[in-house]
């Protein structure tokens, strides 16, 4: 019967077969087996010499030919993390990634002090802005908005294992269409991907998460413009719109904020690569 680390290791080869690159095909490998296991790294480091049970081999092997077919890890164990937070994802979400992290740490700067804001998160996804901001904010109330149904499920999946359903309002409309009153905060993590940079993108990305929220039209700015155009709208006198853009993009974004009335007091925070990547803009 051969050892848990074996396994692991053989499993390597087909994986950068596949593509993937072999620091991360390594990681891969170590997490899909501790998921199998539902062991912390400290038990792998501690336990990985032992045999691996036939079942154990078998839901391995099965979890590595999902990958090796390109299928991103987190649909694969069905969770992503978040702020700390573990989140349900499936195909029907987005993942979420570190640099949208970035929102939250922006958005809590803007509510420090504010006892029971109101805030919207528009295309929520799986729900990992609006459900930490509840959490993160315990006198907040939420509207979560999203258009597609799929989503939705999720979100409210999420929301309910965190504890939060009760504060937030999961609505399946388009923007905040139907929802009413002012916002103190609007979050947004909209599709941005420009149309033509599909052939860009990797397997993960292109062949498994949802078109929905990846591709924003011709130059990915669509659902930008008509976010700025909702904050300008919907704030409150001294609200503030925190909205992911992708790279490339803030020049534009600074001229739509501007031509909105919400220019005076924009920035951009760069993430890690330095790319402009979270907007700020206040009214």
């Amino acid at each position: 019967m051969a050892r848990l680390r074996d396994l692991v290791d053989a499993a390597r080869t087909p994986l950068v077969a596949a593509g993937i690159p072999v620091d991360e095909a390594a990681l891969d490998a170590e997490l899909l087996m501790r998921d199998v296991l539902a062991w912390d790294r400290a038990s792998w480091i501690t336990r990985r010499n032992e045999a691996a049970a036939p079942a154990v081999a078998q839901a391995f092997a099965r979890a590595i030919a999902r990958r090796a077919g390109r299928e991103p890890v987190a649909y694969i164990r069905g969770v992503q993390e978040f702020y700390g937070r573990a989140f349900q994802v499936r195909p029907g979400v987005l993942i979420p990634r570190p640099e949208t992290e970035l929102l939250i740490d922006e958005a809590l700067t803007l509510l420090a002090g504010q006892a029971t804001p109101r805030i919207a998160d528009v295309g929520t996804g799986s729900g990992c802005l609006a459900i930490t901001l509840a959490l993160e904010t315990p006198g907040a109330t939420v509207a979560a908005t999203d258009i597609s149904a799929e989503a939705l499920v999720i979100a409210r999946a999420n929301a309910t294992a965190l504890g939060v359903t009760t504060r937030i309002d999961f609505r399946h409309t388009s923007l905040l269409d139907g929802v009413s009153g002012l916002f103190d905060l609007l979050v947004a993590n909209p599709p941005y991907v420009p149309e033509r940079d599909a052939s860009s993108l990797a397997p993960e990305v292109l062949a498994h998460e949802p078109r929905l929220a990846l591709f924003g039209g011709p130059d990915g700015l669509r659902d930008v413009r008509a976010l700025v155009a909702l904050a300008a709208a919907t704030l409150t006198p001294g609200g503030s719109l925190v909205m992911e853009i992708g790279m490339g993009q803030w020049p534009d974004v600074r001229h739509a904020l501007a031509e909105a009335g919400l220019g005076a007091h924009a920035h951009v925070r760069t993430d890690l690569q330095g790319i402009p990547r979270v907007v700020v803009a206040t009214r």
